[in-house]
């Protein structure tokens, strides 16, 4: 739900973000994909649930070249115009704070260079280890189709343009995972296998002569106001009343499944539908968020890119940076500034790492520590507090975990009085560490009263960045 350089870090243009997609993985979790000769009657019934299939093989070369339709040229990074929320059309939506608050060490995760406390200047380092292997300490940048600004917090990415065939209108939208590993290397998107088993939560769709997604069904209404009522100081979360920037309607979700291309399965967030190009030319900022999505920072239909906003985040102790596009109930998608989308209310829920298991968990604090002054700051309750986003922990990523989805299944966890009065409560930035404090009693679920474990809600947030 919701996710949410130090003065002496290297700027966008210095960091040393590769553009490599890798197929190494050192792996703290083992994803292991059933085979196609799995026998039903091993199944659970929750799996059974789920209209199980195997694991695909790879695409054919037909296949494969209907995809390929769909590949854009990398996008570069835009200079933004600098804007005050008051100055946004619809001030009240927007993507909120960027991932970077110089010398706010609770609300800017990026990591301090290598010549801190030392005698030479950055200049001298060789380069980080992860160039030579993604798996290894330091930057590397996953969602290969676009540029991202290190000092802006943003990455601009290829926009594309469709068409929902129900109603015959306009469809703009961003790809950023794929279900299928070929595919992934040649479009410079994110593989997740998982995606394989999205199923009943996923729409329908084909690919056109020129590479751009016709949609069977899903439309959204970008035009409500977002607006969120935090609770009492102290206790933000849950807020009195949440209303979503944008509604998609029964049949939407990003998830598309391309039935003349071997039914692989595109991660495609809606970004804009029912307007033409000119209504949604915003290419230095200054969005009218009545037509996009609310995590957008610019759009420009003419040379057919975006620039999403990015979000601090950890994943097995590493800080990364993800987008947040759509979530499957309307608190979740009030709070994270993204889409509500009623179909990935299909998906299959708690069920991590088993077999078919279409989803990964992300970890959200309820009421973690606040201010973006304190380094251990972590929350929903911090979030409604002061702006920025709640450092969530994610599961696995690639070059980290074989067992990436974007689809995270919300794991709210709140600290116990007793565990707070002890002075137990901090940032915590790994899973595993998450489960040992829930097995230990000293977190519970969403609130007090409730057990740990899956809340009930997933969110679309694709992986953009790992940063160290």
């Amino acid at each position: 739900m919701v996710p949410a350089f130090r003065g002496s870090s290297p700027s966008g243009r210095d960091l040393n973000v590769i553009a490599l997609r890798s197929r190494i993985y050192s792996s703290t979790k083992l994803f292991i994909l059933a085979s196609a000769t799995m026998m039903s009657s091993v199944l659970s019934p929750t799996v059974s649930a789920q209209n199980v299939v195997a694991a695909r093989p790879p695409v054919s070369p037909e296949a494969m070249a209907v995809h390929v339709l769909a590949k854009r040229p990398v996008a570069n990074s835009v200079a933004i115009d600098v804007v005050e929320p008051a100055d946004w059309v619809n001030s009240e939506q927007g993507p909120g704070a960027g991932p970077r608050d110089l010398g706010h060490p609770g609300c800017d995760l990026f990591p301090a260079p290598a010549s801190v406390g030392t005698d030479v200047g950055l200049s001298y380092f060789g380069p980080s280890p992860s160039t030579v292997n993604p798996s290894l300490v330091g930057p590397v940048q996953l969602l290969n189709t676009g540029q991202v600004d290190a000092t802006a917090g943003t990455i601009t990415i290829p926009l594309y343009k469709g068409k929902v065939k129900s109603t015959g209108k306009t469809a703009w939208y961003v790809l950023t995972d794929v279900s299928d590993q070929g595919v992934a290397q040649e479009l410079g998107l994110n593989y997740s296998a998982k995606l394989n088993f999205i199923n009943a939560a996923a729409r329908t769709g084909n690919l056109d002569a020129e590479g751009n997604i016709v949609f069977d069904k899903g439309t959204v209404n970008f035009a409500p106001v977002r607006n969120i009522v935090p609770g009492p100081e102290g206790a933000e979360f849950p807020p009195k009343s949440a209303v979503p920037g944008e509604t998609g309607d029964a049949n939407y979700s990003p998830y598309v499944s391309i039935s003349n291309a071997q039914g692989v399965i595109y991660n495609a967030p809606m970004v804009a539908y029912d307007v033409d190009a000119s209504q949604i030319n915003f290419p230095k900022g200054h969005v009218d968020y009545t037509k996009v999505h609310d995590q957008v920072v610019a759009i420009d239909p003419i040379n057919m890119t975006v620039t999403l906003n990015l979000i601090n985040g950890f994943s097995f102790g590493r800080p990364v940076w993800y987008i947040s596009m759509d979530a499957s109930i309307p608190l979740a998608a009030a709070i994270e500034h993204n889409t509500y989308a009623p179909l990935m209310g299909k998906l299959l829920l708690g069920n991590d790492d088993s077999f078919a298991s279409p989803i990964e968990r992300i970890f959200i604090a309820t009421n973690g520590v606040e201010g973006c002054e304190n380094p251990r700051r972590q929350g929903l309750s911090a979030d409604l507090n002061d702006g920025h986003r709640p450092n969530n922990t994610l599961g696995g990523i690639p070059t980290i975990a074989l067992d990436y989805s974007p689809a995270w299944d919300a794991n709210l966890y709140t600290w116990t009085d007793e565990a707070i009065s002890k002075g137990y409560r901090q940032q915590l930035r790994e899973e595993f560490q998450i489960l040992t404090y829930a097995q230990d009693g000293l977190i519970t679920g969403a609130s007090a009263t409730a057990p740990f474990g899956s809340a009930g809600f997933s969110i679309n947030c694709p992986i953009v960045q790992r940063l160290d």
